[in-house]
């Protein structure tokens, strides 16, 4: 633990029989710089909370009268969030588990490693503190409904809007479930053309014979089965911005009539004589590197120059980690509101376990599992119950890792630390006695249990 930490103002109240234990953690707890209350039972613990407010909890699993479980499940049941460790024998892992599950925060096993409770303390506040956070509702930094406060969003959030007031074509590139429609759709808001149609189409959805019609229309008879005539995307964008997502799906033969189109601003529907004018703002998007389908023959380079001459790239979500907890907190409350449901808090391992994932796939993995969160959530708290098996077994194993580190940083520290020798020990403890008697050498021999004689000749040695 470091000063830099931010310490709570409440105290940590400490639960434990054993004087000599609790003795050591107030102690430890203290020189790191929080304030402690200490109690020995599970009864003056509640007694205590009743009448003072505590940052956390650290308690024995073993206690005399009501153990540290029951503690722990009546305050839960009381509807307390407060901070909670407990303390378990290591002969004893089954308890902790059923602890956490109860609502624990963490667990410690005996014997006590003084470097580990001060990490677990850190982490459990910090996570309090986070929670504390989603909880004030702070409002995220965003763009047209896109949230980012990150520097890296917050740039493209500014080139995004510089872009839309052309009319030139736009390339997005990111990976799958970035947002790329999103973003499509806000610089279309931002852009002179927002009061007109917005249009998008997916390409890689569309049958490569059925293409030609959808983009440009078709007359009535044009082929079998076309009984009507019918008007294409561009003619449907006419005045507005068409939006193509996966790009790199068009066939070469379209992406060809695509750039004409770009080009002359005209449209051909199929099986018409003439073309016909179009204004339309074209908006692609793809998470395939088209310069890499260029050189394998499936994406024509002079489309792919037309529309790269203004691009805008859409992190990954692992690499604007910082956002995670605006976009956590924004999506509880959208889907929230969409099912009619309220929800108060998070509870704080939940929320650690969504910020620790690395979301492969992305901003819309995120929501998936946001979703399905506010869907089971109950009485106001999305727990870490709530949350997807896989994004809670990556939780799990990360806080495995972390405890393994620290396991073995501790005990790296513990072999290579200067043990005082056995002679020093003693003088210390002599000059303790002797302070404690105020300098009193008969009443401190008597208290060791040595002869005056003995006493002054080891003070002589000093």
């Amino acid at each position: 633990m470091t000063g830099s930490h931010t310490q709570s103002d409440l105290p940590i109240l400490v639960v434990e029989d054993d004087a000599a234990i609790l003795e050591l953690l107030e102690e430890e707890l203290q020189e790191t710089g929080y304030q402690t209350l200490g109690v020995g039972s599970a009864e003056e613990a509640m007694l205590t909370l009743s009448h003072s407010e505590v940052a956390m909890i650290i308690s024995d699993v073993r206690l005399p009268g009501m153990s540290g479980m029951q503690l722990l499940e009546q305050l839960r049941q009381e509807g307390s969030r407060v901070g909670f460790i407990v303390i378990t024998a290591f002969g004893t892992i089954d308890q902790a588990v059923e602890a956490l599950k109860i609502g624990a925060d963490d667990f410690l096993t005996k014997p006590l490693d003084l470097e580990s409770v001060g990490e677990a303390v850190y982490r459990v506040l910090e996570n309090r503190r986070l929670a504390e956070r989603f909880q004030q509702g702070e409002a995220p930094g965003h763009f047209h409904g896109i949230v980012g406060e990150s520097e890296t969003m917050q740039a493209l959030f500014h080139d995004a809007a510089r872009l839309a007031k052309s009319d030139a074509p736009i390339l997005i590139l990111g990976e799958s479930g970035t947002g790329k429609e999103l973003l499509a759709r806000a610089i279309h808001a931002e852009s002179p053309r927002a009061a007109e149609p917005f249009i998008a189409i997916n390409c890689a959805s569309i049958p490569s014979e059925l293409m030609e019609s959808e983009f440009f229309g078709h007359v009535k008879g044009a082929f079998t089965g076309a009984s009507d005539s019918r008007q294409g995307l561009f003619q449907a964008a006419n005045g507005g911005s068409l939006f193509l997502d996966e790009i790199g799906e068009m066939s070469p033969g379209l992406q060809a009539k695509l750039l004409r189109a770009l080009q002359e601003k005209m449209v051909k529907a199929v099986g018409a004589e003439k073309e016909e004018a179009v204004d339309v703002r074209i908006i692609a998007a793809t998470h395939r590197d088209l310069e890499q389908e260029i050189e394998s023959g499936n994406f024509r380079s002079d489309l792919f120059y037309r529309l790269e001459t203004f691009s805008l790239r859409i992190p990954p979500l692992r690499e604007r980690q910082g956002d995670i907890e605006r976009l956590v907190s924004a999506l509880i409350e959208k889907h929230a509101t969409a099912q009619g449901k309220r929800i108060d808090s998070v509870e704080p391992v939940a929320l650690q376990t969504l910020l620790d994932y690395p979301y492969p796939g992305n901003v819309r993995e995120l929501e998936n599992a946001i979703m399905r969160a506010v869907t089971l959530a109950e009485d106001g708290l999305l727990s870490h119950a709530d949350l997807p098996e896989r994004i809670r077994q990556h939780g799990q194993e990360q806080r495995g890792l972390v405890r393994q580190i620290e396991a073995g940083n501790a005990l790296v520290a513990r072999s290579q630390q200067s043990w005082p020798s056995l002679e020093e020990v003693e003088k210390r403890y002599i000059q303790k006695v002797l302070e404690a008697t105020g300098g009193n050498k008969r009443r401190t021999a008597d208290i060791l249990g040595i002869a005056r004689r003995t006493l002054y000749r080891r003070l002589e040695e000093d």
